[in-house]
């Protein structure tokens, strides 16, 4: 595809590459001092025939106060999921959302009451205990540090988490691991002038485009998050037509760190 063509195929698009959170997560500001954090759910498998969890809300704790703090995260994708579909290393993304840097203490997990084990073709209702209906707690106690992208994966033990009481009833007691790691590496910078937006493609390779954004039209920024390992391109499509598509190379990725690309100035 040429790159005039792509122009016109970015400027008529306007979807949000990034996803934003609210209040400690996100209380305004410039998204370069944020980190981004996805939260996925997977599984090690059980001797069901399914398993489903109602998925209400995550939370999110900075502090060592186990009862207060707590904040929900932004974009959670709420409803039931069958946590046996997502084994042999298949993940589904529960939460995407900005957030300040720190250190994260805690998150919670807080279910609905719509949780089902299926058993011979039948679906049976599993009972929460009272002391897990607020939430069920995570420790985490690790930094995230603005400007990456981590990922959070639930790893949810049904073997362990389902238990079947002598009344032939079933409980849900979920028994999760949880591995916090940052996804990748980060490229960040501006383009000039800013008064209108740029669209960045991310090549990998002649052709191999991997990612995209848009330039902000507050400063110029932009910031694509993610990237494995790798020498990379960015090709700048500029929305103004007077203004001409350029392309930078040779810009080394390395994981958990930033790469500052220096100011790109367009020209006519």
């Amino acid at each position: 595809m040429r790159l005039s063509v792509l122009r016109t195929f970015f400027v008529m698009t306007t979807a949000v590459i990034f996803l934003s959170a609210c209040s400690r997560l996100d209380k305004g500001g410039s998204s370069s001092n944020k980190a981004r954090l996805q939260i996925a759910l997977t599984d090690d498998p059980g001797n069901y025939e399914a398993v489903l969890i109602d998925v209400q809300d995550i939370k999110i704790n900075y502090s060592n106060d186990a009862n207060t703090g707590w904040e929900s995260l932004a974009n959670v994708a709420t409803g039931q999921y069958d946590l046996l579909k997502l084994v042999n290393d298949e993940d589904t993304i529960l939460a995407d959302a900005e957030l300040l840097p720190g250190r994260i203490q805690q998150i919670r997990l807080i279910l609905g009451t719509e949780n089902y084990v299926q058993v011979d073709g039948n679906l049976i209702k599993l009972t929460t205990p009272s002391a897990q209906q607020s939430g069920l707690k995570l420790n985490i106690h690790q930094d995230v540090e603005a400007g990456l992208l981590y990922k959070l994966t639930m790893d949810f033990d049904v073997a362990k988490s389902i238990v079947k009481t002598g009344s032939g009833k079933y409980m849900l007691k979920p028994v999760i691991r949880t591995v916090l790691e940052a996804a990748g590496g980060t490229i960040q910078g501006n383009v000039k002038p800013f008064n209108f937006q740029s669209a960045i493609l991310v090549f990998r390779g002649p052709n191999d485009t991997v990612a995209s954004t848009y330039s902000s039209l507050l400063n110029g920024g932009y910031k694509i998050r993610g990237l494995v390992p790798g020498a990379y391109s960015l090709h700048f499509i500029p929305s103004d037509p007077l203004y001409r598509d350029t392309v930078i190379s040779g810009i080394n990725v390395n994981n958990a760190q930033v790469t500052i690309v220096d100011t790109m100035r367009l020209a006519q």
